[in-house]
């Protein structure tokens, strides 16, 4: 496991939406999860090294809608090439 201190670079991934606004599609979360997955699971590998958090709620036509916003930071010893 590396020490924070090794870690010289952070990714930041967004996976859904919160607040106003339209609704992302379904497929831009299935992107955002894959890249975590990827950030993950491929080298250099990523550490989650910090998670936010955001709920919000909306009433629109009478119904109560309720998007949450997950964005997790991802610490790398070096920036990975496939990440671009």
């Amino acid at each position: 496991m590396t020490d924070l201190a090794d870690i010289t670079y952070v990714h930041r991934v967004r996976i859904g939406g919160a607040g106003a606004g339209p609704s992302a599609p379904d497929g831009d979360g299935d992107a955002a999860a894959a890249l975590l997955n990827r950030c993950l699971a491929e080298r250099p590998r990523g550490r989650i090294l910090a998670v936010e958090k955001e709920v919000a709620t909306e009433t629109i036509g009478g119904e109560q809608l309720t998007r949450q916003l997950i964005v997790y930071h991802v610490g790398f010893q070096r920036r990975p090439a496939w990440l671009g």
